[in-house]
């Protein structure tokens, strides 16, 4: 019997009666994964771009995760056309593409996710994950109803051309990433500066003008809230290794009060 693949997380926003909240997987473990995966979260961020994750930990993580109602993203590196192809073939079916900048950035986001004629994606489906090893029908024929693009906003320049990036065809949304992008503005370290927060919502309006799903990284839980009444359709809220950081620090701080732990400034450290 031919398989089906999931739904992808372009098809869990159209969906969605709230917004989606999610979280990173940034230390490349399939236990950590899986534990996530498990916790009634949304959406979970497999971090290729700031993790030690690697082709390997990215297939095994997606492997685990599939076995929960989560849905899966995973961020590359960069916007390059052949670690997108590696990656979607692990059968990785959301992409994050970072540091897009200008429409023309934000197209060959879309062309390296789809095969030809419509872009360069190359062709080797029966030998991956991505179809199952060629027991998805029609698998090359429909690859491109089978992946989400978000791509993420990240610099003034960005911002600047936010319109111009959410309307491209087959960007199905934009994620903002604050701490990038106010060190883009001069204000490095301060996420929550008036200046950074009004650029975020700059791109909110920019993505939702062009019927498209606008997201934001926000640990800071005060942070997230106001993106949230601020119109996000998405958003991720913590990661792996800031629960884990700052629950061992809460641990240490617990029951060896001189130890010093006081969890300085990571949970607003977001990407």
């Amino acid at each position: 019997m031919p398989l089906r693949l999931d739904p992808t997380f372009r098809d869990a926003l159209t969906d969605a009666d709230r917004p989606l909240i999610g979280m990173w997987l940034s230390t490349g473990s399939p236990l950590l994964a899986e534990i996530c995966a498990g916790s009634g979260i949304d959406w979970l961020l497999i971090d290729m771009e700031h993790g030690p994750n690697t082709l390997t930990t990215v297939q095994q993580q997606l492997q685990v995760i599939a076995a929960y109602p989560v849905t899966a993203v995973v961020r590359v590196p960069f916007n390059d056309p052949v670690i997108i192809k590696q990656v979607l073939d692990t059968g990785a079916q959301n992409l994050l593409v970072p540091m897009v900048a200008s429409a023309a950035e934000a197209r060959a986001a879309v062309a390296a996710v789809r095969y030809p004629p419509e872009g360069v994606r190359g062709v080797g489906s029966a030998l991956a994950r991505s179809s199952r090893w060629a027991r998805v029908a029609r698998y090359v024929q429909d690859a491109a109803t089978t992946v989400s693009l978000i791509v993420q906003i990240e610099s003034t320049d960005a911002v600047e051309h936010a319109a111009e990036i959410a309307a491209v065809d087959g960007v199905d949304g934009v994620l903002v990433g604050p701490a990038d992008l106010s060190a883009s503005m001069g204000l490095p370290g301060q996420q929550d500066h008036p200046e950074v927060v009004a650029a975020v919502h700059r791109v909110f309006e920019a993505a939702h003008a062009a019927g498209k799903r606008a997201g934001v990284n926000a640990f800071d839980p005060a942070a997230a809230d106001a993106y949230l009444a601020a119109g996000a359709d998405f958003l991720s809220a913590s990661a792996d290794v800031t629960l884990l950081a700052r629950g061992s620090e809460a641990l240490a701080a617990r029951f060896i009060p001189a130890s010093g732990a006081t969890g300085s400034g990571g949970a607003t450290d977001t990407y």
